[in-house]
């Protein structure tokens, strides 16, 4: 819901950054892989009761998401780095929701509704995408992507958003965890209305 309302002001600076690494030979797929691991670190970290290092590697961890797009847009964006990108995002978002569930054991009832409201979340997204590029549709309200990005009410800010939350405020993870899966649920509905509504033939 967010996350196009603040590519004007967050593509900017990281493309200037992104441009550097570029320059420096550093590829877009080797940021894509050290981010996914600074955020399964970071995972590991709250699991282990480490919430305060949690919560830097997982802003670490979005900070490598958002070079690496900028540094494929510096040099040539590859279908590759599409896939390798779109599955370190779901990895690491599915992974904070376990380290909490690892960590308390009363958090693992949110977390499993989290992780599963994610997992479809994710696929109503991909197919969405898969029927639209066979379509021939485009978008570039998320910026210049491998796939179409459909828009919804829990995108990438919303969730980064509720992760902090969760860090700041673990005692709170339940009702966050349940209230975040509802998001995600009525993402769901609304993306399965605009599929209904675009791709009626």
């Amino acid at each position: 819901m967010l996350d196009a309302k603040l590519r004007p002001l967050i593509d900017p600076p990281l493309n200037r950054l992104g441009r550097a690494l570029a320059s420096a030979g550093i590829t877009a797929n080797a940021i894509t892989f050290a981010g996914l691991a600074l955020g399964l670190a970071g995972a590991t970290a709250i699991a282990l009761g480490h919430i305060g290092w949690g919560l830097a590697l997982i802003i670490a961890n979005r900070l490598a998401d958002g070079l690496d797009g900028a540094v494929a847009r510096a040099r040539v964006p590859s279908d590759l780095g599409g896939y390798f990108d779109i599955v370190a995002d779901f990895a690491f978002y599915v992974s904070v929701p376990l380290g909490f569930g690892i960590l308390a054991p009363a958090n693992t009832l949110p977390a499993l509704v989290l992780v599963a409201s994610f997992v479809l979340t994710g696929v109503s997204f991909l197919a969405f995408a898969v029927i639209a590029g066979k379509r021939g549709a485009s978008t570039e309200a998320h910026g210049k992507k491998s796939f179409f990005y459909s828009t919804g009410l829990a995108e990438g800010t919303e969730t980064i958003a509720v992760f902090i939350a969760m860090c700041l405020f673990p005692a709170w993870f339940g009702v966050l965890a349940y209230g975040y899966a509802m998001l995600c649920t009525l993402t769901i509905v609304q993306r399965s209305a605009m599929a209904a509504a675009t791709f009626r033939d």
